[in-house]
């Protein structure tokens, strides 16, 4: 007999909670106590006060297998990547990154020289997005590679932006367009598989070369905060797409206690992928609401500042947010209207 009876006590699977729902039952208990703690767990960032501006402070963890496959992924972009999506969470809180720190856990089949490129793509973002590799640490692995990194970064107190703020009859807005990091996905999938069946095939990624770049080598979002400075735009809400169109969406309803409408015509689909999807029989609006890895900006904007954007192509309105008794909604583009549901990808999952 243990000393733990693990069976009577550990019984309910993590796969019925979800991610975010696991992180809201496992931390319920913690209260912040320091006086400088101004935003704790439930948004992009915590967010520290540190006297003339907000510190920002954002974590995330890639493992091998199931955030990323070494069979097509290259050392050098994981690395720029790994950087990347930390900033986006910079970004999202309309800051600006200033440090990351690095963790790593790897076997013994990783090499100094394979490491040695996964860190020369960590320098190229670092110059990228004028960060410093602040430390960090490593350790072993029975298998695989784990990377976790820390970003820290800072913003002006007004001009701090959380996904609570959204009110309604605001506008929603998303940078850039969607859904083209998933179906890179798909042709990197699809050419291993071939691979894997017919190793004397070689890869056939011609035309893909966009798709691809967004999976491989995505960019956080800072060029549009400075469009937006330049415009004396300071969103209500805020958040990076990393799981879906529509996760973010509700994400914002719910910490904004509010409703949101997503139009399908407006969504913003770059044509390579409109014309991709009759080749992996994909729609290229699923994509967009659910396929995640789109590291651009979903914002709401009140309505009188919408002549300062409406001319910019560089931000597309694809709803608006409406009174909380009311249904969070997707207005299909024949004009029938859905309940907008989260089916992005969920890492607690088999």
């Amino acid at each position: 007999m243990s000393l733990i009876d693990n069976e009577n006590i550990y019984t309910t699977p993590i796969t019925t909670l979800g991610e975010f729902g696991l992180i809201d039952r496992l931390t319920k208990n913690f209260t912040p106590s320091n006086s400088k703690t101004v935003k704790a767990i439930g948004d992009d960032c915590a967010v520290i006060d540190r006297g003339d501006v907000f510190e920002l402070l954002s974590t995330d963890m890639l493992v091998e297998g199931v955030h990323f496959d070494l069979a097509y992924v290259p050392l050098k972009h994981l690395g720029y990547k790994s950087i990347a999506v930390n900033v986006s969470d910079i970004c999202a809180m309309n800051g600006k990154p200033t440090h990351v720190i690095i963790s790593l856990a790897v076997s013994n089949r990783f090499s100094v020289e394979a490491l040695e490129e996964f860190y020369l793509g960590v320098e190229l973002a670092c110059k990228k997005y004028n960060v410093d590799l602040a430390g960090g640490d490593t350790t072993s692995s029975t298998s695989g590679m784990v990377i976790n990194v820390s970003v820290i970064g800072e913003v002006d107190k007004d001009k701090i932006t959380y996904r609570n703020g959204a009110n309604v009859n605001d506008l929603l807005v998303v940078t850039g367009d969607l859904g083209a990091a998933y179906f890179g996905l798909q042709v990197l999938q699809r050419e291993k598989d071939i691979f894997k069946d017919n190793p004397k095939v070689q890869p056939d990624l011609s035309g893909h070369d966009y798709a691809l770049s967004r999976q491989l080598k995505p960019e956080a979002p800072v060029k549009y905060l400075k469009i937006l400075e330049e415009l004396s735009i300071v969103p209500t809400s805020m958040i990076d797409i990393s799981d879906g169109l529509s996760s973010e969406a509700l994400h914002i309803a719910k910490s904004s206690k509010v409703s949101v409408c997503l139009h399908e015509e407006k969504i913003p689909i770059d044509y390579t992928i409109m014309n991709a999807g009759t080749e992996f029989k994909l729609n290229p609006i699923s994509c967009a609401l659910s396929g995640g890895e789109d590291y651009e900006l979903l914002f709401t904007i009140d309505q009188k500042d919408y002549e300062k954007l409406k001319k910019d192509p560089d931000f597309t309105i694809v709803g608006y947010v409406s009174d909380p008794s009311e249904e969070n909604s997707f207005i299909a583009s024949d004009g029938s209207s859905h309940k907008l549901i989260a089916q992005g990808w969920d890492s607690t999952q088999d």
